[in-house]
């Protein structure tokens, strides 16, 4: 409550711009150029991190086989959605989320400069972790901050996150073509056309500083355009009055909205199942049985990845424009579990093409000479990301509406904890296509994110209720 009165000034000013109405405030693009840069130091990395893993310690990896290898990047994924929660209750009590980017911002860059200083399991454990630390400083708190630049109940919310979205990707989108390109092909060494030693460190170097320039953008242009926004955790309210405020129970409304985050994050745990499998089991896939030459030259692995960010680049505008569009209709915008469960339905569709894909090679044969076409893969990276524009901005978006002012970024750090059970669920189910196969893996995500999407469409009138 006291974050959001403390800038109702710069709100009023925005909104009752006659001359710009619809447009969005300043801090908005700051946040966007921050989270950009973060994101590219994010995907930079993870974009190399199995390659890293499974390639043999004289090219330039670790040795690890790949079924240790998968657990072990689904842990990591899944350990940098838990701390969030830590993050966001630190910021939300204590510090504030201006101090508490900053001091995210700062240990992320000391972890991606650890994996490059050292060919070693040793960096490669310390470097994690302080991603991981850092992350959890980082993630919630930034998109608590989109929230508070709007005042309650702005139709141009959803589609802020929806933009503030497109910075996410737009830093997804380059770091896998500069880091994947330094580790492929120019810090990489090659024989006769093949790579006889990776450059996977110069590709962590430059994640690290991609997140040392974001941070550097955040605290030079913070005070600008933010103003005092983030600024004080609940608990150094300006008076008394304000401290009651603060520390008043949940009223009825404010307990049945909680309990709506709650329950549409266990739901997204589904989606983010099958869409971390991006970094892993498709990965291993696309390296191992798609067919990446275009003419006479191959296409690194890593630019996959590029795929889905590229595509919400080039989306995320004209669906924020559907939202807006929608939300001025008589009967108002889609409802948001309508929007999840579309989300979910349209990434089940996306694993259908990968089993296209599994079928046209003959099923889970092991020749790695007989290859799957491209467009299989392209066409599901397509789907997965219009699923994702369907529900993560839209549950960003949610969280910071519903969320009751003094739990704003530990219930953030909640839904972000769907992600970390998903990734760490992501991480075993690919373990398992070594033993069970491709097609019984694509397959089976496929059904069940369908399935899940219907129940959730046949529940949203229950939830829209609990939202009022």
């Amino acid at each position: 409550m006291e974050l959001r009165q403390s800038n109702e000034d710069m709100i009023n000013e925005v909104s009752n711009n006659k001359t710009g109405k619809m447009k969005h405030p300043p801090g908005l693009y700051l946040l966007f150029c921050t989270e950009m840069w973060e994101r590219f130091s994010y995907y930079g990395m993870r974009a190399l991190l199995v390659m890293y893993l499974t390639t043999e310690f004289i090219r330039g990896g670790l040795g690890v086989d790949k079924a240790s290898a998968l657990n072990m990047y689904g842990t990591f994924t899944a350990l940098v959605y838990l701390t969030p929660i830590i993050g966001g209750y630190i910021s939300d009590r204590y510090i504030g989320q201006r101090k508490a980017i900053t001091i995210g911002g700062i240990i992320i860059a000391i972890g991606q400069l650890t994996l490059f200083s050292h060919q070693s399991m040793m960096a490669l454990y310390t470097g994690l972790f302080l991603l991981i630390v850092g992350n959890g400083f980082f993630k919630p708190n930034i998109s608590t901050l989109v929230g508070q630049l709007y005042p309650e109940g702005d139709k141009r919310k959803d589609a802020a996150f929806t933009i503030f979205y497109m910075g996410i990707n737009v830093g997804s989108f380059l770091a896998p073509l500069i880091c994947g390109t330094l580790a492929e092909n120019l810090m990489a060494t090659k024989q006769a056309g093949e790579i006889i030693h990776y450059g996977f460190r110069y590709g962590f170097l430059a994640a690290g500083l991609g997140m040392i320039f974001g941070q550097i953008i955040f605290t030079l242009l913070s005070q600008k355009y933010l103003g005092d926004i983030g600024k004080k955790s609940v608990n150094k309210a300006k008076n008394n009055a304000d401290k009651k405020e603060a520390n008043k129970p949940l009223t009825k409304q404010e307990k049945n909205r909680t309990i709506v985050i709650c329950i549409l994050t266990a739901f997204v745990v589904v989606f983010w199942t099958g869409f971390e499998q991006a970094g892993s089991s498709l990965t291993i896939y696309t390296q191992d049985y798609v067919n990446r030459r275009v003419g006479g030259w191959e296409m690194p692995v890593s630019w996959f990845q590029s795929l889905n960010p590229l595509f919400i680049v080039l989306f995320g505008i004209p669906v924020s424009k559907l939202w807006l569009k929608l939300a001025s209709r008589e009967k108002g915008d889609l409802s948001i579990p309508t929007k999840m469960a579309i989300g979910m339905i349209m990434l089940g569709i996306g694993f259908l093409l990968m089993v296209g894909a599994v079928m046209q090679r003959g099923g889970n044969v092991e020749d790695t000479a007989i290859k799957a076409n491209m467009l299989w893969l392209v066409g599901a990276y397509y789907l997965h990301t219009m699923g994702e524009l369907c529900l993560s901005p839209v549950g960003l978006s949610m969280v910071s509406s519903l969320a009751p002012a003094k739990l704003a970024s530990f219930l953030m750090g909640v839904w972000l904890l769907s992600s970390f059970v998903a990734n760490k669920l992501a991480g075993v189910i690919a373990a398992y296509t070594e033993t069970l196969g491709h097609l019984e893996i694509f397959g089976g995500i496929a059904v069940v994110s369908i399935v899940i999407g219907l129940i959730l469409l046949a529940l949203n009138k229950k939830l829209v209720a609990m939202m009022e």
